[in-house]
């Protein structure tokens, strides 16, 4: 039982890590940029964790906000929505500050579809129609076509870092066990062996005084006719 417990606590613990890295870390979508535009927008207790802080880009109030968007098309046809907000000094840490010129630069790279331009849009997060939740656009760029192969070079050097930071804390573990932990349980299994030793013989000599004691107060035996 223990042992299911155990691996449902590391599949849970595996699953949280690997979504919050996959809603964190840039991804690059090739698509053709179809419109942009403001609107006012609901933010709400259910959605507001996918959205930025109120002090950050333009807001009416906590709940109600001017957002800009931006409309784009896959090649495939199928089509994406993204958000496009300051990010300030709150995570995630992208630092982002020109929303306003990323919505102008938005705006000259829109194209038709019978003379396309693509564009690599990086951005980060999910998109939840139901929640009203948008993938925040940080940066763009032109480029040949829809098939440009584009390296994820921070995703890349992110997860080597972390991968390098999670076996150096397993050797610092390890090590910490083995040097402090083992000689502890070990000098605590040696006192308890010992405690264990002093209380069989004391019993064995309580036994000896009280069994001398019962035979001394026992009859004797009758001598036989």
């Amino acid at each position: 039982m223990w042992k299911y417990v155990k691996w449902t606590f590391r599949i849970l613990v595996v699953l949280i890590v690997a979504g919050f890295l996959h809603y964190t870390l840039p991804h690059h979508d090739i698509v053709r940029i179809t419109n942009t535009y403001n609107r006012m927008t609901t933010v709400g207790s259910e959605n507001s964790w996918a959205y930025a802080s109120p002090d950050t880009g333009t807001a009416e109030s906590a709940v109600t906000r001017d957002i800009r968007f931006i409309e784009a098309a896959y090649d495939d046809g199928s089509v994406i929505v993204y958000r496009n907000e300051d990010t300030g000094w709150v995570w995630p840490p992208y630092f982002k500050y020109d929303s306003s010129n990323l919505q102008a630069e938005a705006g000259n790279l829109k194209s038709t579809e019978a003379a396309p331009k693509w564009v690599s849009v990086t951005h980060y997060g999910w998109r939840f129609p139901f929640l009203s939740i948008y993938p925040n656009a940080v940066s763009m760029k032109e480029v040949a076509g829809p098939d440009v192969r584009i390296i994820p070079y921070v995703n890349i050097v992110v997860l080597l870092a972390l991968a390098y930071g999670l076996f150096m804390l397993r050797r610092m573990w390890l090590q910490f066990w083995e040097r402090m932990v083992e000689p502890a349980v070990a000098e605590v299994e040696e006192t308890w062996d010992g405690v264990e030793a002093q209380a069989g013989a004391a019993k064995a000599r309580a036994g000896g005084f009280f069994g001398r004691i019962g035979a001394w107060f026992s009859p004797k035996a009758k001598p036989k006719r």
